[in-house]
């Protein structure tokens, strides 16, 4: 079961790997408003399983703590990290936000039962490094003008850690729950659109498939996905392979003609691959109890 959840939740990070092709896609839609639609259609599966199973409505009655952690989660951290791409350059914002994988990694010695071992710890760094090479490959240029953008990557960082973290406490809540964390998000994100933004509508049917295309898969299904696995496999070999979103965004847009190979995707591509196998290793080598 743990294996297969840790998988489940290895599948979300594959879907955030096309959240830059998409994005780059869906034309010139500003964030928030791209934002409250994609988690508009992120919420529709939940709601057709409730819709088709009713029964499952009650499961949505959870503590405050519950809704309070998992709305300041999604909204949150796509808040800050908005806020930290206009007030900071995007490849420095980027790379301070993906710090992300690594807080989950040494923060899960805090969770119960959990034991953090050095093969964890190892493998997210050489995650951080092969990010690093990635978001870094144009060169960094840090600044004081733009501390409040870095200090919105920060938390954001700290943001998504916490509430996969805080999730993992909450392993009896049922997953349904993330519907109602999606259409909440929206609303949240409709309003600070409809106060800091000017609408912008795709203009091609093109840039409607890749709305739909975020909304289903990295900023809709991988949630949830993200939520079970959390809860129910190894977080700390979740935390080290996230390090390869950044890395499989990058290789989907050098498929797609977005972007250039280069030596530095293949270093990385061995440091972050290294490094979630190393985390991985005690998943990898355990062997099943001998039967009679």
């Amino acid at each position: 079961m743990k294996t297969r959840a840790t998988l489940i939740g290895f599948s979300a990070i594959l879907m955030w790997s096309l959240l830059a092709l998409f994005t780059a896609a869906s034309g010139k839609m500003p964030p928030f408003q791209l934002s409250a639609i994609c988690f508009l259609i992120g919420s529709l599966p939940g709601l057709f399983v409730l819709a088709a199973r009713p029964e499952r409505m009650r499961l949505l009655r959870q503590p405050a703590k519950v809704w309070i952690t998992g709305i300041l989660g999604l909204f949150g951290y796509h808040f800050l990290y908005f806020t930290a791409l206009r007030n900071a350059p995007a490849v420095e914002a980027g790379l301070i936000a993906y710090l992300w994988p690594l807080l989950i990694v040494v923060g899960s010695a805090l969770l119960p039962g959990e034991t953090l071992k050095w093969n964890h710890v190892v493998g997210a760094f050489l995650g951080l490094g092969g990010t690093v090479l990635i978001v870094g490959r144009n060169g960094f240029a840090f600044d004081d003008a733009y501390l409040l953008g870095y200090g919105a990557a920060f938390l954001c960082a700290f943001t998504w850690s916490g509430y996969s973290l805080l999730t993992r406490r909450f392993e009896a809540v049922s997953t349904d729950v993330v519907t109602g964390f999606c259409l909440a998000t929206a609303i949240l994100s409709l309003l600070c659109h409809l106060m800091l933004e000017t609408t912008i509508w795709p203009q091609t049917s093109f840039e409607w498939f890749a709305v739909a295309g975020l909304g289903l898969l990295p900023v809709g299904a991988a949630f949830y996905a993200w939520d079970f696995g959390v809860k129910n496999g190894d977080i700390q070999i979740l935390g080290a392979a996230s390090y390869a979103a950044p890395l499989l965004s990058t290789l989907v847009l050098i498929l797609s003609g977005f972007a250039e190979p280069s030596w530095r995707i293949g270093l990385a591509c061995l440091l972050v691959t290294g490094g979630a196998v190393l985390a991985a290793k005690d998943m990898i080598l355990r062997r099943r109890p001998a039967t009679a």
